[in-house]
């Protein structure tokens, strides 16, 4: 993968661009009280919390569980989680648990949990959070949190670090189905749904906001088979291909992405591409993740290939600001992150495929 591909991801908002390569970009705000939690206070509190109702399921343990990896089977009750995965932590807060450590991606939040899923940490401590600084998890930090469950399913874990983590604890790497970082958001949250022992309540979590996409579809029958493609102007123009969870969005909102793409992108979440390959771009409708909506746009339509394209001169364009709530939260996409992003994105693709140039696709109040 690429240094560029590297740095988009871990800068959160390119959010999506991975943490398998060279360097790292920012990891994320200094400011998050839980990145500055002391490790041994931590190691010493007690295990994750639970909210009412999150007993396992009977019969649910031993679970063996297969991954890029071969199997790790979990054979009772998680007390003490630890997510890895950049985007893991909100399944677990959905199933009921808290976990003890988390894995910093975007940064600015307190203990890796956004606001789309505060409510589900309730009174519970903030989890410890962690950086990938470039090199991989951080194997002595999280062994000191003592883990009975290490979570890896939104991740991109070398065999190497699967190896260094599993001294210590079972860990549930991403699925080999996948790409590194492209597991879709229902089989992630049934992955650790089975790992934590509730999967019929996984799967009824998953049912729920597939219910929410089925309604929007409902009430946008011209999303179905209109055309879209998740792009972001990082080092010129990166389009995020089909295993990429901004446009599994589309894809599941009944958009279809463009033919071809993934033949360009590769076997990657996503790729620079090149002007000669900018008609990717001329869809129904292009949602960007721009480091703001304004100068981002202006920029964009300054550019002659693609100011000329219909996409930019008949306002198909949705912008969404990258490092906005609601930007980390596209990025994202989660079980949890989705409802809050649909009641924002849905009317604003509305907007951009309804035929009128003159229709102004407005931003979200928040």
């Amino acid at each position: 993968m690429s240094r560029a591909s590297r740095a988009l991801r871990l800068t959160g908002l390119l959010a999506s661009t991975v943490l398998l390569t060279a360097t790292a970009a920012a990891c994320g705000s200094a400011s998050d009280s839980g990145s500055s939690a002391d490790t041994k206070g931590s190691a010493d509190t007690k295990g994750s919390a639970d909210t009412e109702g999150s007993a396992p399921e009977s019969g649910a343990f031993p679970v063996t569980l297969s991954h890029k990896f071969g199997s790790t089977t979990v054979k009772s009750e998680p007390k003490r989680i630890v997510t890895v995965g950049l985007t893991d932590q909100d399944a677990v807060l959905a199933l009921g648990k808290v976990p003890v450590g988390t894995t910093e991606w975007l940064g600015g939040y307190k203990g890796a949990i956004g606001p789309w899923a505060k409510d589900k940490l309730g009174d519970a401590k903030a989890p410890t959070v962690l950086k990938d600084s470039g090199t991989g998890p951080q194997v002595e930090r999280i062994a000191a949190l003592k883990p009975d469950l290490v979570l890896a399913v939104y991740g991109g874990l070398t065999k190497a670090q699967y190896e260094s983590l599993s001294k210590f604890a079972p860990v549930v790497a991403q699925p080999k189905e996948f790409n590194d970082y492209g597991v879709p958001w229902q089989r992630q949250t049934e992955e650790i749904g089975k790992a934590l022992g509730k999967p019929a309540e996984a799967k009824k979590l998953v049912a729920g906001v597939e219910d929410t996409f089925a309604a929007a579809k409902k009430e946008h029958p011209e999303f179905v088979g209109a055309t879209g493609v998740v792009a972001t102007p990082y080092e010129g123009t990166f389009v995020f291909g089909s295993q990429d969870p901004r446009s599994r969005l589309l894809a599941d909102l009944g958009f279809t992405l463009p033919k071809g793409l993934d033949k360009v992108i590769g076997d990657e979440f996503g790729a620079n591409i090149s002007k000669e390959r900018l008609d990717l771009l001329d869809q129904d409708a292009a949602l960007w993740i721009a480091p703001d909506t304004t100068s981002s746009v202006k920029k964009l339509h300054a550019d002659k290939i693609y100011g000329d394209l219909n996409v930019a001169k008949q306002g198909r364009e949705v912008f969404v600001k990258e490092t906005s709530d609601y930007g980390n939260a596209v990025s994202l996409s989660t079980v949890l992150s989705i409802p809050y992003v649909l009641d924002r994105l849905v009317p604003q693709l509305a907007a951009a495929v309804d035929g009128k140039p003159s229709t102004k696709v407005e931003n979200p109040a928040s």
